[in-house]
């Protein structure tokens, strides 16, 4: 449900920028840019967006899992075990971050579709 609500997230600001930027697109599609570049644009514009949202997330994430988890066992009354604690491996993190880029990529994959589709025309007269 997360990666949902993640990916729609992704979705909406990416249709919002593509909209906001459609006169742009129009001006590369007159000077000849085919589908397959405008969609690698709009692609583009999220992928750095995408690896650092997992590369920040993903240490903050594992350090507030190792902040608080401790906190609430404390506040219950009982320590953690480590198993309780040490429950990613490095290959689990990784995947994770990786993750960030993928949300990203497949949020922008429709509006880069559109933006792809869009006549040239149509896009030069909006303003």
């Amino acid at each position: 449900m997360l990666v949902s609500v993640a990916g729609l997230g992704v979705l909406n600001s990416v249709v919002l920028d593509t909209r906001e930027r459609v006169h742009d697109l129009g001006v590369c599609k007159a000077l000849g840019m085919s589908p397959r570049q405008t969609v690698s644009l709009v692609l583009a514009s999220v992928t750095g967006i995408g690896v650092l949202g997992g590369l920040i997330g993903v240490p903050t994430g594992f350090a507030l899992h190792g902040f608080v988890l401790p906190v609430m066992g404390h506040a219950a009354g009982t320590d953690l075990p480590p198993s309780v604690l040490d429950v990613y491996a490095l290959w689990q993190l990784m995947l994770l971050g990786l993750a960030g880029l993928t949300i990203a990529l497949l949020g922008a994959l429709l509006p880069a579709t559109w933006a792809a589709k869009t006549r040239t025309a149509t896009a030069l007269r909006t303003e």
